[in-house]
Formats: structure tokens, sequence, C-alpha cells
């Protein structure tokens, strides 16, 4: 298993895509058949439906790219935190769940709304910036524009998300 991936440094994200297409749901990214055992085992299936080998070969930093709908379905958490515990430095969508959306920041797990479909395929070197908006393929020597992570989520983002955030909002005041 890939260890879990550190606090958001930077705005700056570098990594191999993995590209899937629209309405990747929680069942998907965290499988019902796992749920009731540790996430650091239902993490080892996430994304197994549709990609088998995606979470033996996901590494530290890699980028999911994805249509429209990423992370509709049920509420549950997990969705997220099986990409964070893989390492997943960034999920790039056209459309999140809003629920999923929000799950992901407040566990570090950068997100970004990017409609360039045809922008990257599996295993190409992508370099995103989160605060420009800014989207770059390394191996294709092309970029294009995303819409910039709000300033306060990259806030709770380098903060490694929003328990952890408000841990240190709260010891300031101290």
């Amino acid at each position: 298993m890939n260890p879990e991936s550190p606090a958001l440094t930077d705005s700056i994200i570098r990594g191999r895509v993995f590209v899937f297409g629209p309405n990747i749901d929680t069942d998907l990214l965290a499988p019902g058949a796992y749920m009731k055992g540790p996430v650091e085992v239902l993490a080892q299936h996430c994304l197994e439906a549709i990609a088998p080998n995606f979470a033996s070969a996901v590494r530290p930093g890699d980028i999911v790219m994805a249509g429209p709908g990423f992370g509709m379905g049920s509420s549950r958490e997990q969705a997220a935190e099986a990409l964070k515990i893989l390492g997943v430095g960034c999920v790039l969508a056209s459309g999140f769940a809003r629920i999923f959306y929000r799950n992901a920041i407040n566990l570090g797990l950068p997100v970004m709304e990017f409609d360039a479909p045809e922008f990257a395929a599996d295993g190409d070197e992508l370099e995103v910036d989160l605060a420009q908006g800014q989207v770059r393929n390394l191996t294709r020597g092309t970029h294009a524009v995303a819409s910039p992570v709000p300033e306060f989520l990259q806030t709770i983002l380098a903060d490694g998300g929003l328990m952890p955030h408000l841990a240190k909002r709260l010891k300031s005041k101290d």
C-alpha cells in the first residue's frame, strides 16, 4: 500500500494521470463489500470494478481525472479517504457531487473542477497548480485552464484537512 498523502505544502501537484469517464460513484471508489473492514483494506479495492489494477498502480502524487458526476451516490466519506490513503495527489473532474467535494477537502484531498476530457491519456505526466487554476500536460507539452481552488479551501488543504485546520486555529487563539 502506498503511504498516505502528506498535507499540501504548496499549490503545485505533479504526477501521472489515471483517466476515467463520467459518473464515478462512491460505490466504485469505496465498494460496499469492504465497508465493514478497515479503510486501508477498502482502499485496496478502490475503482477495481472499472480499473482492477488501480490501487496497486497508483503512486503518491498521482492524479485522477474524470468527467462529470465524480463522487455521486452515497455520502460515504470513505470514498475520498480511499483515494487519500492510496496517495492520490489530486482529483480533476468536470463536475463533483457536492458531498464528495466537501468530504475530499475536509480530508485534505485536493479536488479541482477541470472540463477538458481530451486533455490527457492514462499515464501522461501532469502538473496542476491549484491556486492559479492551471493544468499542464508535461507529456504532450500542452496547457489548459481550470477553476482555481478558492484560497480559504487551499488553507484547509495546506493544513492537512478540516480537523487539523481547526486544531491549528484553536491553538493559535491560546
